[in-house]
């Protein structure tokens, strides 16, 4: 199965580390949506201009029914314009040859049938992908918007964290939750309840964050599931270190 498209995951995991940095005592009210946009925008921009002073390895794993069906390491780093690039680690894997002979007509037929599921397949997952893109990293301009517009809403604190909803964020009925540490204003997560062209064509995307040692942010672990077509993309990103060392 042809999954080269989907490292354009990676983009999403690597531009989207937010670090909402400000001290706030722990006795004070939680913030207000005009704080936590104002801090969100800010730091859309800080987090990601510090995790480009990194590389690390990004780690790709596709999984059909429960079933690893592809694994990919690159190497992950912008470069001095800005992009994020990303360099394979390792070989490609081999391209399984076809078996010759005693298939004929219906042989042929199978194997087209199988093509053309596998280019299905494909473009189901660009358009997945290409989704995602509108949501992470959020958008400044449409968390703006998501205020002036009143679909934003603020969660009263809970186990040391605040959660900030998003309703219609990109499309009609869809659903992007942030969790926020309701003390330091550190970002903890983010997940997003979406689909693709019908309701019922779920997508969910759900980003676990890490911090490295001199605090900037970044995601460790995404999770990207396509719930119709029984698809997991799990990217993961590790051995964050000083470019050029």
């Amino acid at each position: 199965m042809k999954f080269k498209h989907l490292a354009l995951l990676a983009t999403i995991a690597g531009g989207s580390a937010i670090a909402l940095a400000a001290s706030q005592d722990a006795a004070q009210a939680p913030p207000s949506p005009d704080q936590l946009v104002a801090k969100l925008k800010q730091n859309l921009a800080d987090g990601a201009k510090k995790l480009r002073q990194y590389e690390w390895v990004e780690t790709t794993v596709i999984s059909l029914k429960g079933e690893e069906k592809a694994r990919k390491q690159n190497r992950a780093y912008y470069g001095a314009d800005g992009k994020l690039t990303k360099v394979p680690i390792g070989a490609p894997p081999a391209k399984a040859e076809s078996q010759g002979g005693g298939g004929g007509r219906s042989g042929r037929l199978k194997e087209r049938v199988v093509e053309n599921k596998k280019d299905e397949m494909q473009e189901y997952m660009q358009k997945a992908v290409a989704l995602v893109h509108k949501y992470v990293p959020p958008s400044p301009e449409l968390i703006q918007k998501a205020k002036d517009g009143k679909k934003l809403t603020v969660q009263p604190p809970q186990n040391g964290r605040v959660r900030v909803e998003f309703k219609d964020f990109v499309l009609p009925g869809d659903l992007m939750n942030i969790d926020v540490d309701a003390k330091a204003l550190l970002l903890a997560g983010v997940n997003i309840a979406t689909y693709l062209e019908k309701k019922d064509d779920a997508v969910t995307l759900d980003v676990i964050f890490g911090k490295l040692t001199d605090g900037t942010g970044y995601n460790a672990k995404t999770t990207l599931a396509a719930k119709a077509k029984n698809i997991t993309v799990v990217i993961e990103n590790s051995g964050h270190r000083p470019l050029g060392k």
